[in-house]
């Protein structure tokens, strides 16, 4: 590839430069990019217009400097210079200048690569020069030049051991994990490699120290979580050996700690006794397989993973274990909870549930931090998971034909828990509290009638015909409280607020009859005492907050309370009847009542309410006989015409009418 400048002789000649391929064009803008024959074949393009190359030296602003050539060998040597402050600046030219595809493919020709593999191995460089030293690798490997397959365990020890350590510089830190996660997400064979080398428990004090973790950082932490989540994939898909002594050695310890025996010697009673005992104690903790528990864990997923869950919580959390195991073996009513097929299906649906085996994916947003709190995560997870399990089984009073139904609610407890992201276990926990059968039923039956079927054209079509109903029911409500009428404070410029007026409509909705009161009255205030009549037909308009005229005035403005209850009614040409409501419902009711008799829509917050409200309950009685029906999403086709109406024989005797 040709830089523009060594192409363009003649501006060589003009500028009297010798040796012009050591020279060339840069974008002088941040990033600084070389100009190559991409940008002079643009440039051919307007053949050699002068407007047109004037625009293109405007849009570009170049500026003249060494060529990429010339800089790569420059940088490549001084970055081995035995002077730290020298080393230290060429390195940050380098992570600078890496970003240009154009430098980097020359930088690389030049085995730059393995040169900055050779100074990371080495372990010499730290600090400042460490960072700058990892951004140019970066930098280099993000132009997807160079292969990540050829890269040696010894640089991703060195790599992994910047994350592995507790105490680290944020940038070092930020880098490694860069380079970690690409060779996760781009070699499938350093995907294990990196596997061996990073574990949950590493990483949690980066989560858990001073350093801040901004958004790059965080998806990269995600990335490597999941790495380590993977590492449970090798357990997952191994079969456990019915033959294999030492894993058998673990059920026998599932064995032991529920029931408080010891393992008998091999000459202690009879081999049918024996195996008599270890059947019935099998079939207590719940296995499928009552003679032979191993044959259990020969399905995989989960395999192996599985035992070793139920290990775990038999030694760390053995009240709870036993408690499980000795409440279900004790049952007699066919509502036993099994734990050992609740385990083995349980830690396979948490496999599925965390992607455990699967690659991380870029797109993948999920992003769990109670993961990071503790060393064996998805052990506890576990146990945290298998109690729930039991509690819900006894919540729906379940039998083994109900084993599917109850783990499709746990699965939703889980997933309604895990959409909360939880910053521990602790707080999965306690969440997972609030989510019990019986609220997983509300939950469900609010979903389906606010989402699912209200969405479907003949809802929707039911919906839009009995609105209108339930808006003239809240209509005639209103109404119904204007004519009981309301006691309104009476607008004074004093300071004393002693005096009241009373207002209500007639029970033919046609007149507004009002007057002065002394006291607020105890009841209804009849119409015969009320002196002061408005005809309904005269009113204009209903005006409310500060256009009211009485809110123009002695600063009322400055009340904002009072602002929010007023309203007017005009009449005849420029007259008012003002009102301040006592609170905002009865400030809802009069102006949703007399719009409601101008024959304008009630738009307040009150009618809103109510018509959510009864709209919902209307169209749940209407929809409570269609329930477990599925409803069609379009009505059954219109039969064709009949090729006659003769449906019925009259006789002669008797007329048709």
């Amino acid at each position: 590839m040709q830089c523009f400048f060594s192409s363009f002789h003649p501006m060589a000649f003009r500028w009297s430069l010798g040796n012009h391929e050591n020279f060339a064009l840069q974008i002088a803008d941040a990033t600084n990019f070389y100009i190559t024959e991409k940008v002079w074949l643009f440039v051919l393009f307007f053949n050699f217009q002068a407007a047109a190359v004037s625009k293109v030296q405007m849009c570009l602003k170049c500026s003249l400097t060494s060529s990429f050539i010339l800089t790569a060998a420059q940088l490549h040597e001084r970055i081995q210079s035995s002077s730290m402050d020298a080393k230290l600046e060429s390195l940050k030219d380098l992570a600078n200048a890496s970003r240009d595809i154009t430098f980097a493919q020359e930088f690389i020709n030049l085995d730059g690569i393995s040169l900055l593999t050779q100074m990371v191995e080495s372990g010499t460089d730290f600090g400042d020069l460490l960072s700058f030293t990892l951004t140019a690798f970066v930098e280099l490997m993000d132009h997807g030049i160079v292969s990540w397959d050829t890269f040696s365990v010894a640089f991703i020890k060195k790599i992994a051991s910047y994350v592995n350590k507790s105490a680290m510089d944020t940038a070092v830190l930020q880098r490694s994990l860069a380079i970690l996660e690409s060779m996760v997400l781009n070699s499938q064979d350093l995907y294990h490699k990196v596997a061996q080398e990073i574990t949950i428990g590493q990483l949690i004090p980066h989560l858990q120290g001073p350093t801040p973790i901004n958004d790059e950082m965080a998806h990269q932490l995600y990335v490597l979580q999941v790495l380590t989540f993977n590492l449970l994939e090798d357990r997952m898909m191994t079969k456990m050996d019915p033959q294999d002594q030492a894993q058998r050695d673990i059920i026998f310890e599932l064995r032991r700690i529920a029931f408080d025996v010891e393992c008998e010697p091999n000459n202690s009673g009879s081999i049918e006794k024996r195996k008599s005992m270890y059947t019935r104690d099998y079939k207590k903790l719940g296995f499928i397989n009552h003679v032979n528990p191993a044959v259990d864990f020969t399905q995989i997923p989960p395999g192996m993973l599985a035992l070793d869950n139920m290990l775990y919580f038999a030694r760390h959390h053995q009240d709870a274990y036993i408690r499980i195991v000795l409440e279900n073996s004790s049952r007699e009513d066919k509502h036993e909870c099994p734990f050992g097929r609740s385990s083995i299906e349980l830690t396979k649906m948490l496999c599925e549930i965390l992607k455990v085996g699967e690659l991380p994916s870029e797109n993948c947003h999920d992003f769990h931090p109670m993961f990071f709190t503790h060393d064996r995560s998805f052990e506890e997870f576990f146990c945290i998971c298998i109690q729930l399990l039991n509690k819900t089984w006894k919540e729906m009073r379940a039998t083994s034909e109900d084993f599917n139904k109850v783990m499709q609610v746990v699965r939703e407890q889980i997933m309604r828990a895990l959409t909360l992201k939880p910053n521990s276990l602790d707080q999965f926990k306690s969440r997972l509290q609030n989510l019990s059968y019986t609220e997983i039923l509300k939950i469900r039956q609010s979903e389906r009638m606010n989402q699912e079927d209200f969405q479907s054209r003949p809802i929707l079509e039911l919906r839009e015909k009995i609105q209108p109903e339930i808006m003239e029911l809240i209509k005639q409500q209103r109404l119904n409280r204007l004519c009981d009428g309301t006691c309104f404070r009476k607008i004074s410029s004093r300071r004393r607020q002693d005096k009241f007026w009373y207002c209500r409509l007639s029970p033919n909705h046609k007149v507004l009859h009002y007057g002065d009161l002394e006291e607020s009255p105890q009841g209804e205030v009849p119409h015969d005492s009320l002196q002061d009549k408005l005809p309904v037909a005269d009113i204009k308009a209903v005006i409310t907050g500060k256009d009211c005229p009485h809110m123009k005035e002695k600063g009322a403005l400055k009340q904002n309370k009072v602002l929010e209850l007023a309203f007017s009614v005009l009449y005849e040409s420029d007259e008012y009847l003002n009102f301040i409501a006592p609170d905002k419902h009865e400030y809802c009711v009069w102006t949703d009542g007399l719009n409601a008799l101008l024959g304008k829509e009630m738009t307040s917050d009150y009618t809103k309410s109510d018509m959510d409200t009864l709209l919902s309950m209307e169209m749940k009685l209407r929809l409570l006989d269609l329930e477990n029906i599925q409803i069609p999403e379009a009505p059954p086709p219109i039969p064709k015409e009949p090729s006659n109406y003769d449906f019925a024989l009259y006789s002669s005797t008797k007329p048709f009418f």
